[in-house]
């Protein structure tokens, strides 16, 4: 009997050990980031192929803040979410606008950028708006912002929208004449256009404010928690205002708790 309770008692601890190991194991995990490398400011690879950028500066600094470890991949932005839904990735951090269609599969942090759409045309373009883009060829990103701007204007199925799979394609295309314009987030547009001196940004004031948002799976409640944590820490100690100044030499907005 007392080697049955010895037996039973060295199981009990090695169990324990195990789901204590276990537990461990799973808070030392390191999380897998998304980031699509060819949205610079926001994230892109520097000549020795390391991923920099604003995005990848922000998460670092959450991470840290929220005690996780993180490894940020390259994944180009048209399977970003299929790789998210089949756990190929932890989280995205890609410049993506909080929106209520995309609320419904996905679940984001509180905001850590204020966005909104933004036109680059020909520096001798008489567009002012969105409306005088009727009728021209308008590129956009798949399935981004400015993509959902342009088929509510013109239609979903009109063939004067053109959509490549990132921006410096579609910037690319346009100055090569093969667009009217481009439609796009601020950031991106207007620093992309900055390194094409024959082309100029058009806002829009119909353009609404919009915002990024860290992006997990839908219910995943406790990386959830620990990023909005780690997000509040890196906005109230002044990293954010660094790390934008940083990146977009301005002052940083202030954002919104949710």
């Amino acid at each position: 009997m007392k080697l049955l309770h010895k037996f039973v008692a060295s199981a009990g601890l090695l169990t324990l050990a195990t789901l204590t190991s276990g537990m461990a194991q799973a808070q030392n995990k390191e999380l897998v980031v998304g980031s699509s490398a060819t949205y610079r400011p926001f994230a892109y690879e520097n000549p020795t192929k390391e991923i920099v950028g604003y995005d990848v500066d922000m998460i670092k600094a959450v991470a840290q803040k929220a005690g996780l470890k993180i490894k940020v991949v390259n994944t180009p932005w048209t399977g970003i979410f299929a790789a998210l839904n089949n756990g190929d990735l932890d989280l995205v951090i890609s410049g993506v606008t909080i929106n209520d269609k995309r609320k419904q599969s996905y679940d984001f942090t509180s905001p850590y950028f204020e966005a909104r759409q933004l036109i680059a045309v020909q520096k001798d373009s008489t567009v002012k708006g969105l409306k005088d883009l009727a009728g021209k060829k308008v590129g956009v990103v798949t399935g981004s912002t400015g993509d959902d701007m342009a088929s509510r204007e013109f239609g979903k199925t009109s063939p004067d929208i053109r959509r490549f799979e990132s921006t410096p394609v579609v910037i690319s295309e346009l100055v090569a004449n093969g667009l009217d314009a481009a439609i796009g987030d601020n950031g991106v547009i207007a620093f992309r256009a900055q390194e094409h001196k024959q082309l100029k940004t058009v806002s829009d004031a119909s353009f609404p404010k919009e915002y990024f948002g860290i992006v997990v799976k839908q219910g995943n409640k406790a990386l959830l928690d620990k990023l909005n944590a780690g997000l509040a820490a890196v906005k109230a100690d002044g990293s954010y205002a660094q790390i934008y100044k940083k990146w977009f030499q301005a002052d940083a907005p202030v954002l919104p708790a949710q």
